[in-house]
């Protein structure tokens, strides 16, 4: 018999939408319809916001991620970015849990248009990243696996229901954000701190960038912050953007730069190579 121990997950929830799964009574829904209704959003003074949010260089930094998809890199609105855009439009609670696993559902709802995008998906207890590692069915560790693949959810639920325009001047108001980035040593060394604790050295990091941290650019301050909330929110794996640890501690060579300093670099070991080889009998 499949038991149905409903715990939500409250650092997704919020009041405006009821609980899904028959729990909250009918008259809850049709309230919050008819209030949303009665006291209609300005969208003019709602994107304002999301623009102001957008403007905090703590919201930017969080708010973009970049990810690697057939060996493309790929950036978005990460899931702090769709929370700040959806202020109060999402909801997400754990169904059932049996046997290691978790049915979850995660939906947006907006109840002024009535526009709804629901996610029910199954969680196995693993942490991504840990080949091998046992199932977590209980406990903290079991959580957040259940609360990050919650999350990634949901965040694509927000954006189902968000207008596509709004979530774009969202993300383009953070980028020109993170252009004044602050690149500061005491950033840096967030980012550091941040890395270590998705597993990554500052060698691999380094070794990513191919140069001292210190000597690093803004721009590359800020995609390394953007790699950071992509290891954050799950959406890649360490092992995506960095060399072992071991590769990167025994000077392994960098990955390839881009732009005028990777062509530099191509030619330069093309040299080496040249001057390296014998000469050939004619």
């Amino acid at each position: 018999m499949t038991t149905t121990a409903t715990t939500p997950l409250d650092m997704f929830t919020t009041a405006i939408a009821p609980r899904p799964g028959g729990n909250a009574p009918l008259g809850d829904a049709e309230g919050a319809v008819l209030l949303a209704r009665r006291f209609p959003r300005d969208q003019g003074e709602a994107f304002e916001r999301i623009m102001a949010a957008c403007r905090r260089a703590g919201l930017a930094r969080a708010g973009l991620y970049t990810c690697r998809r057939d060996g493309a890199d790929v950036s978005g609105p990460s899931i702090r970015l769709a929370e700040a855009i959806a202020q109060g439009w999402g909801n997400i609670q754990e169904l059932a849990q049996q046997g290691g696993e978790a049915t979850v559902r995660a939906y947006a709802w907006d109840v002024e248009s009535n526009t709804r995008q629901e996610k029910v998906f199954l969680v196995r207890h693993r942490r991504a990243g840990r080949p091998g590692a046992p199932r977590a069915g209980e406990g903290r560790d079991g959580y957040e696996v259940v609360a990050s693949q919650g999350a990634r959810r949901l965040r694509a639920c927000i954006l189902g229901v968000v207008p596509g325009d709004v979530v774009e001047a969202a993300v383009e108001q953070c980028e020109e954000t993170l252009a004044r980035t602050d690149a500061s040593p005491a950033a840096r060394a967030r980012l550091v701190d941040a890395f270590a604790a998705c597993g990554v050295s500052r060698g691999q990091v380094e070794a990513h960038i191919g140069c001292p941290l210190e000597a690093a650019t803004p721009a590359q301050v800020a995609e390394l912050g953007k790699i950071g909330n992509s290891l954050r929110d799950g959406m890649s794996a360490p092992g995506d953007w960095f060399a072992p640890q071991g590769e990167a501690a025994a000077g392994g060579e960098a990955p390839p730069q881009k732009g005028a300093a990777g062509l530099k670099e191509r030619l330069r070991r093309g040299a080496a190579r040249k001057t390296a080889e014998p000469a050939r009998e004619v």
